[in-house]
């Protein structure tokens, strides 16, 4: 879906773009292809795709600009989900247990302040 920058749905969902030449799809939004170098247009990606890959991070992340929690480090999951629209975001696994993660898992993305965040898709929303 490729809406009017001006438009209030631009800030919901995952800003992505897409290239106007070669349609190529990207996450964050860029105003050129990076595949031609050609215009793109501002497109609010699908949120849901399947895990890719990913790993855990066992070590703070460089100070600043991270912000220890108040509880002290604790390491997480990371991952690239392909999304439907053909671009992998790179995002927090947000499970609690990291036994459970499988490469293939339908997942949710949802971007706001920092890192786009991801967690289990509900059975009968993966192809939302």
């Amino acid at each position: 879906m490729v809406v009017d920058p001006r438009s209030p749905t631009v800030t919901d969902g995952l800003q992505g773009a897409r290239c106007s030449d070669c349609s190529v799809t990207v996450y964050p939004a860029d105003d050129a292809c990076p595949r031609c170098g050609g215009p793109a247009d501002r497109a609010v990606l699908r949120g849901t795709g399947t895990l890719w890959t990913w790993t855990v991070q066992r070590y703070a992340p460089k100070s600043p600009p991270y912000q220890p929690p108040p509880g002290g480090f604790e390491p997480f999951a990371v991952g690239y989900v392909e999304l439907a629209d053909d671009v992998r975001v790179a995002a927090v696994l947000d499970l609690d247990d990291h036994d459970d993660i499988r490469i293939g898992m339908p997942l949710t993305v949802t971007a706001g302040h920092g890192v786009p965040r991801a967690r289990p898709t509900p059975p009968g929303e993966e192809r939302a």
